[in-house]
């Protein structure tokens, strides 16, 4: 259970349903506020689907970023589901015209981030973890 979860990338949960989403619903994640809250300064602040899915995307994200800080075998899974992840949005953004959407982006951006920080971070781990000696030094 555990290799799944250090294998399986969180983003995929938000991406998963904004498909479904836009498969059973109309597409308008922006259509009708889920609910307002009345702001001090008199103004009403409109939540809408699209908004609660990338704040949902944003708390995945930054769990998936402690989780890059992780090494071994899962993690290096981890890095490679998340690039399929990250074309399978890409493709759904640019060919699909509900996915053609700001929160649609957003949500692609941060998987692209995710392959980013996961592969920065693991050569970073590696580099620090693997040592060379400098020539003529006999080690």
């Amino acid at each position: 259970m555990r290799l799944i979860f250090g294998i399986f990338p969180l983003l995929a949960v938000p991406v998963l349903i904004y498909n479904i989403m836009m498969g059973v619903g109309d597409g308008g994640l922006h259509a009708a506020p889920q609910f307002s809250i009345g702001m001090v300064s008199g103004a009403k602040w409109d939540i809408y689907s699209g908004d609660i899915l990338v704040i949902i995307a944003m708390i995945f994200f930054f769990i998936e970023i402690l989780k890059a800080t992780s090494t071994g075998t899962a993690s290096i899974a981890n890095h490679a589901v998340s690039m399929i992840l990250f074309i399978v949005c890409l493709v759904e953004f640019l060919l699909l015209d509900k996915f053609g959407t700001s929160t649609f982006f957003i949500l692609t951006m941060m998987c692209l981030l995710d392959v980013l920080a996961g592969v920065v971070v693991t050569i970073i781990s590696a580099r620090r973890d693997f040592t060379v000696s400098e020539p003529g030094h006999g080690h």
